[in-house]
């Protein structure tokens, strides 16, 4: 039987705008972080996986990413595995750590994220998500997705007269999809979106910070219905790392267990051909569905979550998909009030990709570090009340009616 994995040290940069840092110098900062956490030496690392998406398209570096932002960091002479799965990298890196220690290869490995995609050309960085489906068939795809929103019209002058990501298209015939199958409302959406835009308040981490009501979501410029500007995540820099030991690799470094924070599980899957209303099928339901059954629980044993939202919508299905309500309920359960601070299950504390940011190939292990912070109490006033057992899901890319790749993480204090 495989050992126990455990997370025993997370470092995270401040996602945002890092103009004048490299892809190194963030990745430095997050690994720095990293090791001061967990109090152990750059040599004690038996492999390290990067998780990056961008820095091929953005500044040409398309091979030996991982090798040149860590070597200059002092990672060296250890397998170094370079990871790309779209928005899911960072979460895919993690899985490849966790797995290689449970195969006895190594006792420590580090698992991190890094992703500059600001850029003074405005044209260069949206078309960095271009290639996130099949670009062979890439009108197909939109056509097709676009097709699930079809019966619910969009108003007059709810669609930005700027250009935007052909993704949020798709996200906008999610949304439209759920009111005509299940009454999701706009306002819904804002009621997500203004909980996050709350949370992010008080993360020193976040991109945005400011707190948003309902109305001023709703009020928000257009992207397209029922979409507006705050309900969607922003372009962001950023990076994150975990360090990951076993059982054996604690004792080995005497790493106290009081902040070591248990991997329960992690399962990654990728799309499968699946009827569009098909929901029950979904990619991150049926991860889910394992992630619980290698962990020994249940969506009711759950306390905090952080999911993938690149618009408010995604945390609806993911909410559905994780358990925490029925499918269809995701929007009512945000209304509840359940999905807040204070409420029954609190989803996105960090403020979520809407506000804390979304630096594509360091999104998932953010996720985790938010979740490692939660489970050992260290959030201040965003503290989950009695946090014991965590859940995390990260999506990348599109395929068919879903995501192209899905992580979830179960994690606990015990």
């Amino acid at each position: 039987m495989a050992e126990n994995v455990y997370i025993v040290g997370v470092g995270m940069t401040p996602f945002g705008r890092h103009l004048d840092k490299s892809v190194k110098q963030i990745a430095a900062w997050a690994i720095e972080d990293a090791l001061k956490d967990c109090g152990i030496e750059r040599r004690e690392i038996g492999a390290a996986f990067f998780g990056n998406t961008m820095w091929g398209h953005m500044q040409g570096q398309h091979c030996i990413r991982g090798q040149v932002a860590l070597l200059p960091a002092g990672i060296q002479g250890i397998p170094i595995v370079n990871v790309e799965n779209a928005c899911a990298s960072g979460s895919t890196a993690f899985h490849m750590a966790v797995n290689y220690l449970r195969a006895g290869a190594a006792d420590v490995a580090l698992a991190i994220g890094a992703e500059k995609l600001f850029s003074p050309d405005k044209a260069k960085m949206f078309a960095a998500f271009d290639s996130g489906w099949d670009v062979d068939t890439a009108k197909e795809n939109a056509d097709k997705l676009i097709l699930l929103g079809a019966g619910v019209e969009p108003p007059p002058g709810s669609t930005s007269p700027r250009p935007y990501s052909l993704f949020m298209e798709v996200y906008a015939a999610f949304c439209r999809f759920h009111m005509r199958e299940y009454g999701l409302t706009q306002r819904q959406l804002a009621i997500i979106a203004a909980k996050n835009h709350g949370h992010s308040v008080y993360n020193e981490r976040a991109q945005y910070r400011d707190a948003m009501s309902v109305e001023d979501i709703l009020s928000g410029a257009p992207i397209t219905y029922p979409l507006t500007v705050p309900m969607c995540s922003p372009i962001s820099d950023g990076a994150a790392a975990a360090i990951i030991c076993s059982e054996s690799g604690l004792q080995r470094l005497r790493i106290g267990r009081n902040r070591a924070i248990r991997v329960r599980a992690s399962v990654l899957r990728s799309g499968t051909a699946r009827a569009a209303g098909d929901l029950n099928q979904h990619i991150t339901r049926l991860a889910a569905d394992q992630a619980y059954a290698q962990a020994g629980l249940g969506p009711q044993n759950v306390h905090v979550a952080e999911v993938h939202d690149a618009s408010a919508m995604g945390e609806v299905l993911q909410a559905e998909n994780l358990g925490f309500c029925a499918i269809g309920e995701g929007g009512a359960l945000a209304e509840s009030g359940a999905t807040t601070l204070g409420g029954q299950i609190p989803i996105n504390p960090s403020g979520g990709l809407e506000s804390k940011g979304h630096p594509v190939g360091a999104t998932g292990i953010g996720q985790i570090f938010e979740l490692v912070a939660q489970l050992r109490g260290e959030c201040g006033p965003r503290q989950v009340s009695g946090a014991r057992v965590a859940i995390q899901e990260n999506g990348g890319g599109l395929w068919g009616y879903e995501e192209a790749s899905a992580h979830v993480g179960i994690f606990s204090c015990d």
